[in-house]
């Protein structure tokens, strides 16, 4: 018998775009179809809508097959659209598949939306023990964990009021602070966890790492790459909903960010739904244009560079302030460099409402390589917009330093302004430039 606590066999599933979806077990999918049959009905009724004419099959899973052992902490990595969230909810019974079969052994904590498996209704309080009530747990066992739950998740002022009520951050917090505090043998999180801080995504990995150590199984979707190379030993590649790679988790980060490699200077962002952030303001293009501010789909190193990120917001700007930060990636998710506009001294106050952000690097310092790019901006200090590979950087090698040379490959790809001196230390003499270049 096989010793797999996670057992998927051939997994599909099929959303039909323009029509009904067909009938399934799950409650949240009934009540759906059901408001959806009325509003059709109604809308043919008043003349504002038709019945649809035809309708296309989507496949937002194919044929999916794989086993993870107990104590496995097993990352799922891929692009937007790939079927990461959708294996995920079918594992957290939300949503049925097509065909094939999800087996599950253990007790099953997520983390896969804002608010999922929260009543809106209820305080935080009250959220706590039903999350533990829905796990199988006794109140004793919640009783037990309930003040480090609360400790964790920062949120001890608002633990009576309803979670209606919460951001969305606070509402993350408090979720990952139950599904990882009330000892689920398995642990779904899924990328929601990027709606927290700097400092909550930290302490979330440090907890995960606590529990896989536990010997608790953990599947984890993120496009966090250096969060992923860390926690996780083994790796899928998803790509069109079907498994590109299981293995190793360095090679298959490796062949996800090569499959990503054709990401071009151009990025259309409206569309984009994996985003985090609150405010009015969100990027709808970015760019990666050259001196003659023609699209750079591959730079060289020492060349002017700009990154132009057009934007949108949903009211007007006048007297707020605003700041942004575009961050050049390595292929594992930390950063190369980032540029800030308020730490570069540039306070952008009262933008128009609709415009450009751009920045201009007047001589690239990386040597080569293809690097993903983030934007983040807030407005007022509060996150508004937070788009992880919104696009990419790609660099060959360049003269950087006029000298005909070129730094070795497989060092760090930053290249950095330098002169060097020569001083004589026998005679204390002045130091003296070495022979410049050239």
């Amino acid at each position: 018998m096989s010793d797999a606590i996670i057992t998927v066999d051939r997994l599909s599933k099929r959303y039909r775009i323009g029509a009904r979806q067909e009938a399934s077990g799950m409650l949240r999918e009934r009540l759906t179809e059901v408001a959806q049959g009325l509003t059709g009905r109604l809308g043919r009724i008043i003349g504002r809508r038709k019945p649809s004419q035809a309708s296309e099959d989507f496949w937002a899973l194919r044929d999916v097959s794989f086993e993870v052992k107990r104590g496995e902490v097993v990352g799922v990595i891929g692009r937007n659209g790939a079927g990461k969230s959708t294996l995920l909810k079918i594992l957290s019974r939300i949503t049925e598949p097509t065909s094939g079969r999800a087996a599950m052994r253990g007790r099953v904590g997520s983390l896969l939306e804002v608010g999922t498996g929260f009543h809106g209704e209820l305080s935080g309080r009250e959220n706590i023990y039903l999350s533990g009530a829905i796990l199988g747990m006794k109140k004793a066992e919640i009783d037990r964990k309930f003040d480090e739950i609360v400790a964790f998740s920062g949120v001890e002022k608002f633990l009576d009021t309803p979670i209606k009520r919460y951001s969305s951050g606070m509402n993350v917090r408090l979720g990952f602070a139950v599904a990882a505090h009330l000892d689920p043998e398995i642990l779904l999180v899924d990328e929601v966890l990027a709606v927290g801080d700097a400092e909550f995504q930290k302490k979330c990995l440090g907890k995960m790492e606590e529990v896989s150590k536990g010997g608790r199984t953990i599947l984890f979707v993120s496009h966090n790459m250096a969060a992923v190379q860390a926690l996780c030993s083994r790796a899928l590649v998803l790509s069109e909903g079907r498994i590109l790679k299981d293995g190793n988790t360095e090679k298959a980060i490796s062949l996800y960010m090569g499959a990503i490699s054709h990401l071009e200077a151009e990025t259309d962002l409206l569309e984009r739904k994996e985003r985090q952030g609150e405010g009015p303001l969100r990027f709808s293009r970015f760019r990666v244009l050259g001196a003659e501010d023609q699209p750079c789909a591959i730079c060289k190193a020492g060349d002017q560079v700009s990154f132009a990120l057009d934007y949108t917001s949903a009211v007007p700007l006048k007297g707020r302030s605003v700041s942004v930060a575009i961050g050049v990636n390595r292929s594992f998710g930390d950063d190369l460099f980032t540029c800030m506009s308020t730490v570069a001294g540039y306070d952008i106050v009262s933008p128009p409402q609709a415009g450009t952000f751009r920045c201009t690097i007047p001589r690239l310092p990386v040597a080569f390589g293809r690097f993903p790019i983030t934007l983040f901006c807030t407005v007022d200090g509060v996150i508004s917009d937070w788009v992880q590979e919104a696009g990419a950087l790609a660099v060959e090698e360049g003269d950087y330093f006029g000298t005909g040379r070129l730094p070795p490959r497989g060092r760090n790809p930053i290249l950095v302004d330098q002169v060097w001196t020569v001083a004589d230390l026998q005679h204390a003499a002045e130091p003296r430039r070495a022979c410049p270049p050239g």
